[in-house]
């Protein structure tokens, strides 16, 4: 396990700048200010760029589609390249290089999680006097008690801790994960139905004199691709593989219906920032998943693995039809909602996230001078403006079949990826291989899972 003393939250808080965030709750220019917001946090898990319905998909997703065109549609918002790296970022507001998740995932047997020093979002808005909940997917260790989502500051836990469970039987690798406050719990149903039905008890059962913090990271629509064969029926033109992805697309925008509905029901909907992103690209593009036009797709540093379909909703206070065109991070959520809620901001460890409220809301640009597409021993890739830098390092001549050590591409004039201007453009690759390794040596080894050990058993429940 990667150590994580007071010397290197000392040297990261000489590599990076604090940022620090106002209590003042504010809004759009113009309008009056605003109360504390509910703030629901949807996640889906390796959803398609495209397989949504505001961006021309068969596959139906009508309250996705009214969420998003009720407010703004992100159309530049990147994540990590896999699963636990993002969720991450989201609830540290930090770049996974700075804690060492930044390659893979968490695996089952992994000894480590998301470091304890790490200030999480939901810990900082209990400053602020909201109740949290997370409901659906953890991913970020479980070794430990203290590791567990209820030890980091949400007051109440429903679902699973790994990856790629099973839908009905809630087992991975023979093993139990399903759990209410951290306890197992033997709920009977398919996960999604589970999860939306716990969401919407949560805003139900909830103190309303205080604000809610909602996280929906759902495992759909993960592999294994299961679903209940009614929700499947309506894609039969599809292949096997992406009919039963359509059905399991279908059942997660039914849920997120569910709980907007149970939002509205309490009056609530003017007071709810609605939040939706994948936590990376669609895996195997155009045979189970659709990355429309971006290059490649999860696992990958390229367009179709970082940049993903998200949406901001917020009636009154976001304009419906807006559309985002600047580049911002899932990072960027933490300060941004932090100063919202009207948190502190005051932490040891300096944030990567930047408040991105006034370019969601006033047109204001992308309030980065980079982003950090990912950073690990043997890839990373980094974006500055209009243009971005690939560096394959330990990887080239692999599978990805890179033939140079450094792409680089506009992605304003090439959004596809498809013209490398490593060699046109040599002064513009100079300045950004040096951003690029300025980054690289503020990283912290990974913590790796590995293989299992070969004597490795499965618990009866994991987190026990």
């Amino acid at each position: 396990m990667c150590s994580h003393s007071w010397v290197r939250r000392a040297t990261l808080a000489v590599m990076s700048l604090a940022f620090a965030v106002s209590p003042r709750v504010y809004e759009a220019a113009g309008a009056d200010p605003a109360p504390r917001p509910n703030i629901v946090y949807i996640l889906a898990d390796d959803l398609g760029a495209f397989d949504v319905g505001w961006r021309g998909s068969r596959i139906k997703t009508p309250h996705l589609d009214s969420l998003a065109e009720s407010g703004a549609k992100l159309e530049q918002f990147y994540v990590l390249p896999v699963c636990s790296p993002t969720r991450a970022a989201l609830l540290t507001g930090r770049y996974p290089i700075r804690y060492g998740l930044q390659s893979g995932v968490v695996r089952p047997w992994a000894d480590y999680g998301l470091p304890l020093e790490e200030r999480l979002l939901p810990q900082a808005l209990k400053t602020a006097g909201y109740e949290t909940a997370i409901v659906g997917k953890w991913h970020l260790g479980h070794f430990r008690r203290e590791y567990l989502p209820t030890s980091r500051g949400f007051d109440h836990q429903y679902g699973h801790y790994n990856g790629a469970l099973d839908y009905f039987t809630h087992d991975r690798d023979g093993g139990h994960d399903w759990h209410r406050n951290d306890r197992a719990s033997y709920d009977e149903g398919y996960s999604t139905h589970l999860i939306a039905k716990e969401a919407v008890q949560v805003v139900q059962r909830r103190d309303r004199k205080q604000p809610l913090f909602l996280y929906v990271p759902f495992n759909a629509v993960h592999s294994p691709l299961q679903v209940p064969e009614n929700y499947a029926e309506p894609y039969g033109e599809f292949k096997k593989q992406r009919r039963a992805y359509a059905g399991m697309l279908t059942a997660l925008d039914e849920a997120v219906g569910q709980i907007v509905q149970a939002i509205e029901s309490q009056g609530e909907t003017g007071n709810t920032l609605f939040i939706f992103s994948s936590d990376n690209g669609g895996p195997n593009p155009g045979q189970v998943t659709d990355n429309g036009s971006l290059r490649a797709g999860k696992g990958t540093l390229y367009e179709g693995g970082v940049r993903v379909c998200a949406f901001a909703s917020w009636r009154g206070h976001i304009q419906p039809g807006t559309v985002v065109d600047e580049p911002i991070h899932i990072v960027d959520w933490y300060p941004t909602l932090l100063k919202l809620a009207g948190g502190s901001g005051e932490q040891v460890l300096p944030l990567d996230g930047r408040d991105i409220w006034p370019t969601i809301t006033g047109k204001a640009p992308s309030p980065h001078e980079e982003i950090v597409l990912n950073i690990t021993p043997g890839d990373g890739a980094i974006r500055a403006g209009d243009w971005k830098l690939v560096w394959h390092g330990g990887r080239r001549g692999n599978a990805r079949n890179a033939k140079a050590e450094y792409e680089l591409y506009n992605l304003r004039d090439d959004p596809e990826e498809k013209r490398d201007l490593a060699t046109v453009e040599p002064e513009k690759l100079e300045e950004l291989k040096t951003r690029f390794n300025r980054l690289a040596k503020s990283a912290v080894p990974p913590q790796q899972s590995g293989e299992k050990a070969a004597d490795f058993k499965s618990p009866r429940v994991w987190g026990e």
